[in-house]
Formats: C-alpha cells, sequence, structure tokens
C-alpha cells in the first residue's frame, strides 16, 4: 500500500499487468480486506486468502482452489516494471514441461549483487535450470576474497532472481502440502522449499529493466524512473 505519485504500489502493479499482458486472466491473491478493497475499487477481481500462510507460493495454492486454472503465473506485488514477454517467458517454459519456471536477469553493480534483498540465482550450465537462490553473493569469487567491482560482475555469471514465477496446478498444490524447508527458513526464500524437495525450476534470462521494490530506496527509484 506504499504510495508512489498518490496510488498505491499495489495498484501501480495491476495496472501494469492489465496493460502488458491483458490475454491472461488476472486474479489477486490477497490476506487483508485493505488489499483486496485496493484492486477491486480499481476494476480487478481479488481472492481473500488466510494470514497465515509461510509464503506468498501458499496463497497462490490457496487461491487456485477457487481458480482452477492448470497453469498460474505470479506476479509478486513488488515488481511493478513487470513486462508481458516476461510473463509470456514464463507460459512458454510452462508449457514446455516445466513443473515451475522463474526468470533472471544479469547483475551490472557491484552493489546490487553485494545487496541481500537483491536475490541471486545460480544457473545450470545450459542456463535453463536453477541450482540455487540466496540473499548471499553468488558465486563467491574466492581468488578475489570476495572483492568484486562493475566489470567483474558483468563478465560473470551473476544473475539476480526477479519476483515472477509460474507453476504448473499439480506442484502448486503439492509445495503447499509441504512443510517449510530448513533452507527456506534460513534465507527467507519460497522456492527454495522446491529444490529442497528434489522439484526443478526452469529459469529464463530477460534482459528487460525491472525495480524489485522491497525498501524505501526502492520505491525512491521507482518514483524517479516513472518520472
Amino acid at each position: 500500500m506504499h504510495p508512489i505519485k498518490g496510488r498505491p504500489l499495489l495498484r501501480w502493479v495491476a495496472e501494469r499487468i492489465a496493460t502488458e499482458a491483458p490475454e491472461f486472466p488476472l486474479w489477486f491473491a490477497v490476506d487483508d480486506e485493505i488489499l483486496r478493497a485496493c484492486v477491486v475499487e480499481a476494476g480487478f477481481k481479488a481472492i481473500l486468502t488466510s494470514p497465515a500462510h509461510q509464503s506468498g507460493t501458499d496463497r497462490i495454492a490457496e487461491a487456485n482452489r477457487t481458480v482452477g486454472a492448470d497453469f498460474v503465473i505470479n506476479v509478486q506485488a513488488d515488481e511493478p516494471l513487470v513486462t508481458g514477454a516476461q510473463i509470456r517467458a514464463l507460459a512458454d517454459l510452462l508449457a514446455s514441461g516445466a513443473p515451475m519456471a522463474t526468470l533472471g536477469t544479469p547483475f551490472k553493480r557491484a552493489a546490487d549483487f553485494a545487496n541481500p534483498n537483491q536475490v541471486k540465482v545460480v544457473l545450470a550450465a545450459e542456463a535453463r535450470r536453477a541450482l540455487f537462490f540466496s540473499r548471499a553473493p553468488i558465486p563467491y569469487p574466492r581468488d578475489r576474497k570476495g572483492v568484486v567491482d562493475d566489470a567483474w560482475v558483468a563478465a560473470n555469471p551473476c544473475f539476480k532472481h526477479l519476483g515472477l514465477y509460474g507453476y504448473r496446478a499439480d506442484l502448486l498444490q503439492k509445495f503447499a502440502s509441504l512443510p517449510p524447508g530448513k533452507l527456506e527458513q534460513i534465507e527467507r526464500l519460497e522456492q527454495l522449499r522446491v529444490l529442497e524437495n528434489g522439484y526443478e525450476i526452469a529459469c529464463g534470462i530477460t534482459a528487460d529493466p525491472t525495480i524489485g521494490v522491497d525498501t524505501p530506496e526502492d520505491a525512491v527509484l521507482f518514483e524517479q524512473w516513472i518520472g
């Protein structure tokens, strides 16, 4: 509900999705009446879910028991610059058979790579499968004792994970039946529950610009971006 130029951030995300990917049915899974009213008053559909969920994916799983979709794409409410190309990339990964999919984008700045609020994803050699997610700067440059600059980050496989997910309905419900994983609880990253239980996460790469709004400083950057 953080206001950006007089509108809640959630409303910015809702309107962005509707504009960028109008071909997809759009629902919002929320855990508070204030959030539900925010999107419903703007003409969007919302499902009020339990406030007790451990993660957003658990909340999406509950909502999909009402919607009944075979495939679900989850755009988190801190991604106001999501693009239609990114949403369609997730849909393509699911259509190719992936049980779950997400996206990464190359880091360009060492400061962002070091920021624990900007999650890192390490990819398999073919760059279509996530090996691990962490808030720590991985891969760790041992020979440089962890000290890197912008040029090193840009020249190496350093990828930022975006708050975008795609799920097949069966995996989504399986996820909700699993207890939170130990790594998930340490890092506070729900996608680790999937890897800890032996499932694969397909990961595409996008170069589209993005600002994940996780902090007041991020909100300032987004406000500057929209002018």
